[in-house]
């Protein structure tokens, strides 16, 4: 299954979510059983009895920063637009650049907030090779602060064409979000509510947290027509010693790590790349495609995903390629909702 291709399938376009449910936990969700081959049908809400009390949920608790940028060229007027992706070591901006015309190093861009006013001047240095460019803002606030006040929320192009609404500040962020880093939201875990981990928790579900900063070639269709010739791009990650501890214990004692999205399975496995799940931060590059291994995950709870996708591949690799194929078609018959928005599902 090395092909691309195989990884394409169709999708009617009135089954992409625009809008988040009303209630989080609401969301349905396919389950999907491996042993049988089985599927069946019902809620996020419903995960305390689909779930076993010695299980453990690893949550990813990376928060999303509104790290797309508006404005225009300060010298021609130009429109244009950015996608914040991190603070380098000196202190300058990577980002993403999209405007008309040729964009040359040392012009200046001024960015708007949501008022269209314009706030503050970010001084293009250099364009790198991978197309990202080095960026100065001209202002002494930290990267956060400036996002803080002109970012908008960084949704995919799916969504509504990118143009956030002002409910998307809450909703495009799981209720667990703490650590600032991702440009794009770990969608598994935004159909958790604090009743639902709650109750969870009641019933004696252990969770166990982790990090992984998503970053913005996650999405991105792959452009090799082999998955042995894709470069995976990386992702910053770090699972500490009591969130290992943890799950090692409840996995001993013969409970399931059910990873919550498909960033969690890559800290999981790219800690437990030794063999065993240990302490863990710094860069991932892991593509998990077949043949492969998994050393660290049980079960996964995940959104649907889009075609030719690193994300598709992952979960069918983890799934079985027919069951998973088979559940896609599934949840188009049933008219799931679909991708960042959308339905989840749940394979054990």
């Amino acid at each position: 299954m090395s092909e691309l291709n195989t990884y394409d399938y169709d999708l009617p376009r009135e089954l992409i979510a625009q809008q988040p449910l009303a209630q989080r936990a609401d969301a349905r969700l396919l389950v999907v059983h491996r042993d049988s081959g089985s599927l069946d049908h019902a809620h996020v809400r419903d995960l305390p009895e689909l779930l076993n009390a010695d299980d453990t949920l690893v949550l990813n608790d990376t928060r999303v920063v509104p790290a797309r940028l508006v404005g225009q060229r300060t010298q021609t007027g130009g429109r244009w637009e950015g996608l914040f992706l991190r603070v380098d070591d000196e202190g300058h901006w990577r980002l993403l650049s999209k405007t008309r015309g040729k964009l040359m190093p040392w012009e200046t861009v001024t960015l708007h907030d949501e008022t269209a006013r314009g706030e503050l001047k970010l001084r293009m240095i250099e364009k790198l090779p991978d197309g990202q460019w080095i960026a100065h803002p001209e202002s002494d606030e930290d990267a956060l602060t400036i996002l803080g006040r002109i970012g908008r929320v960084p949704l995919p192009p799916y969504i509504r064409q990118g143009e956030m609404v002002a409910a998307d500040r809450e909703r495009y962020q799981t209720v667990y979000a703490r650590r600032p880093g991702a440009v794009a939201a770990p969608t598994a875990g935004l159909h958790f509510t604090d009743r639902l981990l709650a109750n969870l928790q009641a019933k004696g579900v252990g969770v166990s947290r982790l990090t992984l900063h998503v970053g913005w070639g996650t999405f991105q269709p792959m452009g090799a027509a082999s998955l042995d010739e894709h470069k995976m791009h990386e992702e910053w990650g770090e699972i500490g010693p009591e969130s290992v501890e943890q799950i090692n214990a409840r996995r001993a004692a013969g409970g399931r790590i059910i990873s919550v999205g498909t960033t969690s399975v890559r800290v999981l496995e790219s800690a437990a790349a030794g063999g065993q799940l240990q302490p863990w931060s710094g860069q991932t590059d892991l593509f998990i495609r077949p043949p492969y291994e998994f050393r660290a995950v049980d079960a996964l709870l995940t959104n649907f995903h889009l075609p030719k996708t690193t994300l598709l591949v992952l979960v069918r690799t983890f799934g079985g390629d027919e069951l998973i194929r088979h559940a896609y078609q599934e949840a188009i018959n049933e008219e799931y909702r679909f991708y960042s928005y959308g339905d989840a599902m749940l394979i054990l």
